[in-house]
């Protein structure tokens, strides 16, 4: 093939793709006007539901209940917040009036590091803010935390498609034009962070929903990932396991006699390869119920049964 044609050929097979999935998403991300006792902010969200809602970050609604969300299309609803969770970064609202239809949400569990993806953002009201880059990295975590608990969010997305703050809440989707992450943080120059849509976030989501709420679990630990060697990776079939750093004073993990520098192998038999692992087990359904702990201490197995308690708001 000829060189000199295959690279035309290639950029106009890249704009087509960032073109479809712009006309896509354009109509389905809001720009939202948010009002609280502190005055307005601003930021994006994407249609969720058929039903009117819509997602967005937490930071985006934070100190409001209630605003404005404006589409493309001239639509303007009233909306008001179902729910918000500072942990995971996510919000939930509903608009007062029939919206556009949802876009299709994918999977960010698939993505590979140089995937394509777009951003599409409607700050400030610029509907149709559009950029295209790729994955630059996965497995990022950023901190959040509220005035009570801290929590790592984990499996962000690292992307080189440029964000500016009022993309917050706006969408970052596939070639497909199926949204894998709501766009919330510039983490630098020609760099922007996502937060993941998975299995994870579609439990929050649920939550926030139907509760308004995200009900969590806390075994008051501070953990590390810490890799195992050789000898140790032999001898329990994993490479990594979770040290801990800090056990909260009086915590349920101080209760059960979990200790610093002791290494976290697993959860009621199941591996703990990072922190994200032993995060998944700690909502709802756990609290209060006993959950077996194998440590390795000192070169010895221990098993240890902790009972969460609920993170308190």
């Amino acid at each position: 093939m000829n060189n000199d044609k295959a690279e035309p050929d290639a950029l106009d097979a890249y704009s087509a793709i960032v073109t479809s999935v712009a006309a896509q998403l354009t109509p389905r991300v809001a720009a939202l006007t948010v009002r609280s006792r502190n005055g307005e902010s601003a930021g994006s969200a994407v249609v969720l539901t058929a039903e009117s809602h819509l997602i967005t970050n937490s930071h985006v609604i934070s100190g409001g209940d209630h605003g404005t969300a404006e589409f493309a299309d001239g639509t303007v609803a009233r909306f008001d917040v179902v729910g918000s969770d500072p942990l995971s970064d996510i919000a939930v609202i509903r608009a007062d009036r029939e919206i556009p239809a949802p876009p299709e949400y994918g999977d960010a569990d698939n993505l590979l590091v140089g995937s394509l993806v777009v951003a599409v953002g409607n700050p400030l009201g610029l509907a149709g803010t559009v950029t295209a880059g790729v994955v630059s990295a996965l497995g990022r975590s950023i901190p959040a935390r509220t005035r009570t608990a801290a929590r790592l969010i984990e499996n962000v997305i690292q992307t080189d498609a440029a964000l500016n703050p009022g993309n917050s809440g706006g969408a970052l989707a596939d070639s497909h034009a199926r949204i894998v992450g709501i766009s919330t943080a510039v983490a630098g120059f020609g760099l922007g962070l996502a937060v993941p849509i998975n299995a994870t976030t579609h439990r929050i989501v649920h939550a926030l929903m139907h509760d308004g709420r995200v009900r969590r679990a806390y075994l008051g630990l501070v953990t590390a990932p810490a890799p195992l060697t050789p000898a140790q990776t032999e001898r329990f079939a994993q490479r990594t396991a979770l040290r801990i750093v800090e056990v909260v004073e009086d915590s349920p993990a101080a209760r059960s006699g979990l200790k610093p520098a002791d290494l976290v192998l697993a959860v009621d038999g199941t591996q703990l390869p990072n922190a994200q692992s032993l995060q998944k087990r700690l909502f709802s359904d756990a609290i209060g119920l006993q959950m077996e702990v194998t440590v390795l201490r000192n070169g010895a197995l221990v098993d240890v049964i902790a009972v969460p308690a609920e993170l308190p708001d």
